[in-house]
């Protein structure tokens, strides 16, 4: 699974919206769009606030690893 499947993976799970998602973590909704629709990749601080968030590892956001538990 790539980030940007997991990515919306984990927001359709939370039921938020990339609104939603964007205004939880001071981003825009267009740079939501732009990560679900692979037209861009986050800055490492903003992986580390998704993972965060969706209480998941940095492997398994970025889709290197199946088991979404931190260690």
């Amino acid at each position: 699974m790539t980030f940007s499947e997991r990515l919306v993976q984990l927001r359709k799970e939370k039921n938020i919206t990339q609104k939603q998602l964007a205004n939880e973590l001071n981003l825009s909704e267009v740079g939501i769009q732009n990560y679900e629709g692979e037209r861009r990749k986050p800055a490492y601080d903003v992986l580390i606030a998704l993972a965060d968030y969706f209480d998941v590892s940095l492997d398994y956001l970025v889709g290197r690893s199946d088991e979404p538990e931190r260690r």
